[in-house]
Parts: structure tokens; C-alpha cells; sequence
């Protein structure tokens, strides 16, 4: 009976201890797996989101009738400092654009770096055209100053159309994009450097309440 009880004792104490190794490797697993889901959504310059995040998230925002703004947002003259700087120059102008992007943002919102020298940002309930335009206006305002590199200095703008979408409308993700893309370049054919608006689902570009370039 004494051995018994040990017998039952050990098994015990081995079950504890296979227990805690499975929760502990479990909890490992689960580690690796948001560390790999975050790199693979992550744009590795910038640290902000890449084109895949942004993409899943706006489908959500559609799907769940969500309101939001979008901005899309492209780099004026960035070829120009590629071309005489170097790539790692036009690398670090946009780290600066993606600090700019953050210190406008709020938690929750959605950064994205979705081509070479393109944005976007997805702002969650923010559906105040003025509050937009605002967001964007300082962004442009900011990145209008040279930054500096090495012994030169780095000079862009930045245009940027944006979309409203309201609660329960339930929009097509593409033609969301398209309508903050069309708004975009009215703004860098109406002379870059400033802000448009495209309300979805109408196909009327607004121009800006006041000039921002």
C-alpha cells in the first residue's frame, strides 16, 4: 500500500510538472505566432503597417459598418532626393515621414506605408471632414520644413486626398480606396503640397477649405 501511495505520489507530481511545461510551451507558441504575424504585417523601414494590415483592416471597417476616415497620402519631389542624395537618404526621409504620421495619430488608428513613398492612414470613428483636414494639414505643414541629411538637406511636400465613411453603410473596400485615390491626385494636379476630399459614395471632389500648399 506505501508503495502504492508513492507510486500515485510520483505520478502526480510528474503530471504537475508535464502540465506546466505544455502551458509554458503553449504560451511560447503563441509568442512566436504574434511575432511572426506582426513582422509579416509590418513595413520594416518604417515601422508602421505595410499594405497587407491595411488592406485587413479596412475590410473590417467595411464589413462591421464602421465609421472612419482614410487618408491616402504621397510624397511630392521624392524621386528628386533619391536621385541626388541616394536611396539611403530617401530611406530616412521616409523614417521622418512615418515619425510625422505618428505624433498626428491616436492609439487604434492604422498607419500604413503602402508603396514606395505612398501612406495611409485609417482613423477609426474620426469622420469630421475639419477634423481630417486638420490631421492632414499639419502633416503637409511639417513635412514641408528640409530635413536634414549628411551635409545637405532633404526637401519634399506631400499631397493627400481623404474619405469619409459613415456608420452602417457598409462600403466596397476598393471603392474607398479609389474615391481617397482620386482626391489625391485632384490635389497634386491642382499644384501639390495640399488636401482634397472625396466624400464616399459620391464621385464630387471637394476643394479645400483653405489652401494648404
Amino acid at each position: 500500500a506505501t508503495d502504492l501511495a508513492m507510486e500515485l505520489l510520483y505520478l502526480a507530481e510528474a503530471n504537475v510538472s508535464v502540465t506546466g511545461e505544455l502551458r509554458a510551451l503553449a504560451v511560447r507558441l503563441d509568442g512566436a505566432h504574434r511575432q511572426a504575424r506582426e513582422e509579416a504585417e509590418s513595413d520594416t523601414l518604417t515601422g508602421l503597417r505595410n499594405r497587407r494590415a491595411c488592406d485587413s483592416m479596412l475590410a473590417r471597417l467595411c464589413r462591421e459598418g464602421a465609421a472612419f476616415g482614410l487618408m491616402h497620402m504621397d510624397l511630392d519631389y521624392f524621386k528628386a532626393v533619391n536621385d541626388t542624395f541616394g536611396h539611403a537618404a530617401g530611406d530616412h526621409v521616409l523614417v521622418h515621414v512615418a515619425g510625422v504620421m505618428k505624433a498626428a495619430s491616436r492609439a487604434g488608428d492604422c498607419l500604413a506605408r503602402v508603396g514606395g513613398d505612398e501612406f495611409v492612414m485609417l482613423l477609426p470613428e474620426m469622420t469630421d471632414p475639419l477634423g481630417l483636414r486638420g490631421i492632414a494639414e499639419r502633416m503637409i505643414a511639417q513635412l514641408k520644413h528640409p530635413i536634414p541629411w549628411q551635409n545637405g538637406e532633404c526637401r519634399i511636400s506631400a499631397s493627400v486626398g481623404f474619405v469619409t465613411v459613415g456608420a452602417e453603410e457598409m462600403p466596397d473596400p476598393a471603392r474607398v480606396l479609389a474615391e481617397a485615390d482620386a482626391a489625391l491626385y485632384a490635389a497634386k494636379n491642382a499644384g501639390r503640397g495640399r488636401v482634397m476630399q472625396a466624400d464616399y459614395p459620391t464621385d464630387a471632389l471637394k476643394l479645400p477649405l483653405a489652401d494648404a500648399g
